[in-house]
């Protein structure tokens, strides 16, 4: 059976990428490409929606698809933790819906972001500084969002990051207690650095994607899963089996109960 595929943002830099990996499938086909003055009925024939638009229209076009009863592939920033939970509602009442968000399609990206949940339950000191193109209107990235509060997550046991004069603009906003910096520059794709201050020590984990082409495996993966999908899944880190170790316990403390980079139900979506 091909799966019929309604691409929104189908112009887009991921949506001419998604597209082209839909095309190179024999199981998959795109049957609707719309834009931003498309009517949104247009994705009615579809069996899955793909939204790859820009924060403030992303809403509308998965309540949209999600009322229609469709499976939605949402990989556009803005869907904090407070919207998805507006969307599990809403997907819980309307037979057929489902939907998946995926922050980053990038597997390195997403293997370095479990690798900091694993590296934050031992260090209080923790920075994000993300990079990607002068193109890219919105800031913080979704993936530095999911990233923050992952960290968060695993540290639930410790309390929040040391961030010292946070007041002061210069010094990032805080994401779930964590510093972030946004960088928007020509000449990069996306590039994220988690900063782990200690005594006498650094740590830095770094992903780079140096060309869309790293999205590619991601896509395959979320396809192929939200054909098949039920209710609201956040991340392609769900979708590929990642989980990290429980936390040993630290010096004057105890272990936590279940605690892991899986913990966090958010967040939002990079692109």
């Amino acid at each position: 059976m091909v799966v019929k595929v309604a691409v929104v943002g189908a112009s887009g830099k991921l949506g001419r990428v998604i597209s082209a990996v839909i095309d190179e499938e024999d199981d998959f086909e795109v049957v609707a490409r719309l834009g931003s003055t498309s009517d949104l009925d247009e994705m009615l024939p579809a069996d899955v929606v793909v939204d790859v638009t820009v924060p403030g229209v992303s809403q509308g076009i998965v309540d949209h698809a999600v009322r229609a009863g469709k499976k939605v592939l949402v990989g556009t920033s803005g869907w904090s933790a407070d919207r998805v939970a507006g969307l599990e509602r809403a997907v819980a009442e309307t037979p057929g819906a489902a939907v998946i968000v995926i922050p980053n399609f990038s597997i390195g990206s997403v293997l370095a972001t479990t690798f900091a949940t694993m590296a934050a339950r031992y260090f209080d000191s923790i920075e994000i500084v993300e990079a990607h193109a002068a193109s890219k209107i919105d800031s913080p990235s979704g993936t530095a969002v999911r990233t923050a509060e992952l960290i968060a997550a695993a540290r639930s046991h410790l309390g929040p990051v040391s961030a010292p004069h946070t007041d002061q603009r210069a010094r990032g906003q805080q994401v779930a207690s964590v510093p972030v910096h946004s960088l928007r520059l020509s000449g990069v794709v996306a590039k994220q650095d988690v900063v782990f201050g200690g005594t006498g020590e650094v740590l830095t984990l770094t992903h780079e994607t140096i060309s869309p082409s790293a999205y590619q495996t991601g896509i395959r993966i979320a396809l192929r899963a939200v054909a098949a999908a039920e209710g609201v899944t956040v991340g392609l880190d769900r979708l590929i089996g990642l989980t990290t170790a429980p936390a040993a316990p630290r010096a004057g403390g105890t272990a936590p109960e279940n605690v892991s980079g899986q913990a966090a139900e958010a967040t939002t979506v990079d692109r």
